[in-house]
């Protein structure tokens, strides 16, 4: 008898070890689509024919043709999955404030005459045209490698986001050269392996999928061409909706404070601050950003928060922003992977990329 209930409860312990096992390769380990918000954020600057001005569609007409009456306007922080969920975390400055730069209303499609031309020109190191100039250069900080893509672009949606797999959900991974290919991308870096987690912000080319709570720092690049950096508790989902978000990250941290100057100090955990290989973002204004990969852990040092927030300070960018790095940081130009990553690079749920826009579609 004594067996018998022995062999019973063993077949029930086996059997929930099974289902365990099961539920964890569902929901952690094999691709899963998911819906998400699935709001899309119309560009709020439409152009006047007769003017050419650029005019600001109302703000509660924005928000009711989204369909938002019932959705909760504001993701407020509180701790994440896991904590920061293996993100990089926040920034604080003394001022305590976020990264904020305002356009000085001039469609960027105006902007930087000068760095584009009529033509495709290929270099190289560069690649210009009618909407998109960009110069790749490799440079040396000390024993670190790093390269640096400076940017311009005419028409915001060359700057986009690529999905592993073309499709919103966890498990999907792709190599950043594999997405800049289907992509078409002329450069492209890694994002912030959003499927890594479920906190946080995510909005792909003007389409919000996820405005979960988050205690890292979010970035979000407008329709107009600017860029913010905030902590997670200030994102409002109204105004990302209201403001015309085109691209949001959640990773961190913010790496210039609100006067464009280097921060010295980051909530984040010691493994993070220290020098790693690196991807991150820039901002100089509306049209002009650029990327940064850092190599590392190998004849590269790699660099630390600290030496990368000088790092854009130096450079100039009012704003800047930390991604995903390790081995996940992989800079690709002109479908070619440039740079050395680390453990021979990681696959990753997302990229930022560079391409040109079909303007017949």
């Amino acid at each position: 008898m004594k067996k018998k209930v022995f062999r019973n409860l063993l077949i029930d312990i086996v059997c929930a070890g099974l289902a365990l096992v099961v539920f964890a390769l569902f929901h952690h380990v094999l691709p899963r689509a998911q819906q998400g918000l699935g709001i899309v954020i119309a560009n709020p600057y439409a152009s006047d024919s007769n003017e050419g001005s650029l005019t600001l569609p109302d703000s509660d007409y924005m928000i009711a043709a989204a369909g938002l009456s019932d959705v909760p306007m504001t993701a407020r922080g509180g701790r994440g999955q896991n904590g920061n969920g293996g993100k990089g975390g926040s920034a604080i400055d003394d001022a305590g404030t976020e990264t904020v730069s305002e356009s000085d209303g001039t469609p960027i499609a105006e902007k930087f005459p000068e760095q584009f031309t009529d033509t495709v020109v290929v270099t190289e190191n560069g690649y210009t045209s009618p909407d998109i100039s960009i110069h790749v250069t490799e440079e040396t900080l000390g024993r670190t490698t790093y390269y640096l893509a400076d940017i311009y672009v005419r028409d915001i949606t060359c700057f986009q986001s690529a999905l592993a797999k073309d499709t919103y959900g966890s498990g999907y991974r792709d190599s950043i050269l594999g997405m800049a290919f289907k992509n078409s991308a002329l450069l492209a870096v890694n994002g912030d392996y959003y499927g890594n987690t479920s906190e946080g912000v995510v909005i792909r080319n003007g389409v919000i999928y996820r405005a979960n709570p988050t205690d890292c720092d979010v970035c979000v690049l407008y329709y107009d061409g600017t860029m913010r950096v905030m902590p997670g508790s200030a994102f409002s989902l109204e105004e990302a909706i209201r403001d015309g978000a085109w691209q949001a990250w959640t990773f961190g941290p913010a790496l210039l404070n609100a006067n464009g100057e280097a921060i010295t100090s980051f909530a984040s955990t010691g493994r993070i601050i220290a020098a790693n290989p690196r991807t991150a973002v820039g901002y100089y204004e509306p049209g002009h950003y650029c990327l940064v990969v850092v190599d590392g852990r190998g004849e590269s040092a790699g660099i630390s928060l600290m030496d990368l927030s000088s790092l854009f300070a130096s450079l100039g960018c009012k704003a800047a922003y930390n991604l995903d790095g390790g081995n996940s940081s992989v800079m690709v130009f002109q479908n070619e992977v440039i740079n050395q990553p680390s453990g021979g690079g990681r696959e990753s749920s997302d990229a930022l990329v560079i391409a040109e826009v079909n303007r017949n579609e």
